[in-house]
């Protein structure tokens, strides 16, 4: 009897995690009916919502950011909203404040009126517009998923993702990131220009009288099932030594990397960046339709992961060397 119960147990779960592949399948293609030409991009947003985490999506105007964080919203069935960055605002103005009132019998009391911060999906646009101490705002909230204000202690709904887009060229009147709000982002998605098929396609389905509208493939419940799958499946130790191997190689001064490449690194990522890596492989594995990662997967994410998260030494920059390079460098190095 026992063993038939671990057999029925077993091929519940295994039921269930084949369920969750064919929503995750589902969502994804009705991300790229909307989405056309970033399949990439497509990818790293739901591995990054997936293992529970939040995005940096870096690119110049017109590449559907927004779009793309609009669309996710709506198939994953989380509510949403967007604040646009500017140097004026303020921390309340994303965590709320509290208004002085009178109540029913005449007393005046304090009641805190929530702020944007209070969503699932949060959209910062241009995140590094507004200054170093509203950014800061959202440092608790994406680490506790709680944010204080005088004093008191107010929960975020969940799940809760914040999802921020960067200009990469125009930085005139922007504060960059602070390294310890960046190390809060599980994964920096780099969003580059579409190729011709795709802009062809993006041209003719677009500027017609009907577009496309985005459908709803998953509900927040179905999210968060597929989040607590990702940390229940198994990973080789092949694979986390691959990962170990790759985080640690790329810390400059620890021994265990080639000194060939750490020279040209001026800090490198901590513990969080394997965490990071170690779910996203877990993320990633679903998303293309597998139960358990592989090296591939470490591989594949290693640049995402990373690169927000290491600096390069001056020299390494005046050798004309980049972050991309030298990642590309530390993955040649895994077997």
């Amino acid at each position: 009897m026992p063993q038939v119960l671990t057999t029925s147990l077993e091929d519940a779960i295994i039921r269930s995690a084949e369920e969750t592949l064919d929503r995750i399948a589902a969502a994804r293609n009705a991300i790229e009916a909307i989405i056309f030409g970033q399949q990439r991009v497509v990818e790293e947003a739901l591995v990054t919502l997936f293992a529970g985490g939040h995005g940096l999506l870096v690119g110049v105007p017109g590449l559907a950011k927004t779009k793309l964080v609009e669309t996710l919203a709506t198939v994953l069935g989380l509510d949403a909203r967007r604040v646009q960055f500017t140097p004026d605002l303020m921390p309340a103005d994303i965590l709320g404040s509290e208004v002085l009132e009178e109540n029913a019998e005449g007393k005046r009391i304090f009641r805190f009126i929530k702020g944007p911060v209070f969503t699932q999906l949060l959209m910062a646009d241009e995140i590094n517009r507004a200054s170093p101490r509203t950014q800061s705002a959202l440092l608790q909230a994406m680490q506790e998923y709680h944010v204080s204000v005088a004093g008191e202690r107010h929960d975020l709904p969940q799940p809760f993702h914040v999802l921020a887009t960067q200009n990469p060229l125009e930085q005139e009147g922007t504060y960059p990131l602070p390294e310890a709000q960046l190390d809060r982002f599980l994964m920096q998605i780099d969003v580059a220009y579409p190729d011709r098929a795709a802009e062809r396609r993006i041209l003719i389905e677009t500027t017609g009288e009907t577009p496309t509208v985005a459908k709803a493939a998953m509900s927040v419940d179905d999210l968060m099932a597929t989040q607590r799958l990702v940390r229940r499946l198994p990973v080789g130790d092949s694979v986390v030594e691959a990962i170990l191997d790759l985080v640690r190689s790329a810390r400059p001064g620890e021994g265990e990397g080639d000194p060939k490449v750490t020279k040209h690194i001026a800090w490198g990522p901590g513990p969080r960046a394997a965490q990071s890596l170690m779910l996203a492989c877990r993320a990633r594995a679903l998303v293309t339709g597998r139960l358990s990662p592989s090296i591939e997967d470490v591989k594949v994410l290693a640049l995402p992961i990373l690169k927000h998260r290491m600096a390069l030494t001056f020299t390494a920059r005046a050798e004309g060397l980049g972050i991309d390079d030298v990642i590309g460098q530390l993955v040649g190095l895994l077997p």
